[in-house]
């Protein structure tokens, strides 16, 4: 007999990212992936370039240098935030590693980030998916379906704001109410991947609760607007309660020397922080209005990309759109013309295509490939 894994194992559908190459296809813009269209700072390249004089060196165990770097720039207590090599997903783990008992629940929104339900099941827990609220331009998490949806078995919630891959946000009133509503027992984490992009006066993204309240957790990435997904930075902000708990069981030099080099030197670039929130805040209008002339619905986000509806298979002229205009088809032609959008039939969305922010002329180009597609 072969080692048995324990339960909810070998119920987990293993991660699948976005696709990077075409065959036949010499030249593709890859927008599948939500990766910064311009790249890291160059300061975190010229300190790329100093790091390579410590390879052969453990770094500090308790990544002094890179916590304190996010301590100056964001006002935080260093002493407050893990950090980690594997990138946010990591520490979003790590958290249910630590709280989760098999049969404790995990509550998160349909059409949430996969690796919350991965790490759920990984630890012989109960993913709860609760249903979210559709309107004409958004598809988000109900605070009060939500709340709904505790039970006392209920352990932890996860939230990530903006949500991946729908766009949406809740403000901060939402994200009191929901807090204010959950058990003083339970673990609120806010997922804020893309945080950085946002502009919207009313939101928070979850550092005032993660320091006002030993119940709330929120996580952070170098990956998006920082450029340096090929790193995978991440850090997480909490109570010096659960930040203990979490540093006992991550690993002991867990996020290497270049790394947090790296990371300490972007986020001390302001200047093209403000780069990368002005590109977006030009490109992502201008892709939600032209891909919205061609009939397609697009959602409204906050983030570095869109989300593309599209007609079901079966729908035949929904809304005055050949019925034959389907996301599979769509996707088939944007590839032969050189570009690749996600597709988010995982996240219960499998008529729908979700398209990244890139340069000028990789979003020209896709919303050509649009164009043309729904033209034809």
């Amino acid at each position: 007999m072969s080692p048995t894994p324990k339960p909810g194992i070998l119920e987990i559908s293993p991660y699948v990212g976005g696709q990077a190459s075409v065959a036949g296809v010499a030249k593709v813009f890859k927008l599948s992936s939500n990766e910064s269209p311009l790249g890291p700072s160059p300061k975190a390249l010229a300190a790329l370039d100093e790091a390579k004089s410590s390879l052969s060196l453990y770094p500090e165990g308790s990544a002094r240098l890179l916590r304190e770097a996010i301590g100056e720039v964001h006002g935080l207590d260093p002493a407050r935030i893990v950090t980690s090599g594997d990138g946010s997903d990591a520490l979003l783990t790590m958290l249910t590693n630590a709280y989760l008992r098999p049969g404790d629940e995990c509550l998160f929104g349909k059409h949430a980030f996969l690796v919350y339900k991965i790490a759920t099941l990984a630890n012989s827990a109960v993913p709860v998916i609760v249903p979210e609220k559709t309107t004409n331009s958004a598809i988000k998490v109900d605070v009060d379906t939500m709340l709904a949806a505790v039970t006392p078995k209920t352990r932890m919630v996860y939230i990530a704001n903006p949500n991946n891959p729908t766009g949406s946000y809740l403000n901060r009133d939402e994200m009191a109410r929901l807090h204010a509503g959950l058990p003083e027992g339970v673990l609120l984490v806010i997922d804020a991947a893309y945080s950085e992009y946002v502009t919207a006066k009313d939101y928070e993204a979850g550092m005032e609760m993660a320091v006002r309240y030993p119940n709330v957790v929120m996580t952070r990435t170098f990956s998006k607007l920082y450029g340096l997904a090929g790193l995978r930075i991440g850090w997480m902000l909490a109570s010096q309660a659960v930040c203990d708990v979490i540093n006992r069981i991550r690993g002991p030099f867990n996020i290497a020397l270049m790394q947090q080099l790296v990371g300490a030197a972007a986020v001390r670039d302001p200047d093209h922080f403000w780069r990368a929130v002005k590109h977006n805040n030009e490109w992502l209008p201008w892709i939600t209005a032209e891909i919205r002339k061609t009939g397609l619905r697009v959602d409204d986000s906050v983030a570095n990309f869109v989300l593309i509806h599209f007609p079901a298979p079966d729908a035949g002229g929904a809304k005055g759109i050949d019925g034959e205009k389907t996301a599979a088809k769509a996707d088939a032609f944007l590839k032969q013309g050189g570009v690749i959008l996600r597709g988010v039939a995982s996240y219960g969305l499998p008529d729908c295509l979700r398209m990244t922010v890139g340069t000028e002329e990789q979003n020209r180009l896709a919303v050509s490939l649009l164009q043309q597609f729904m033209a034809a």
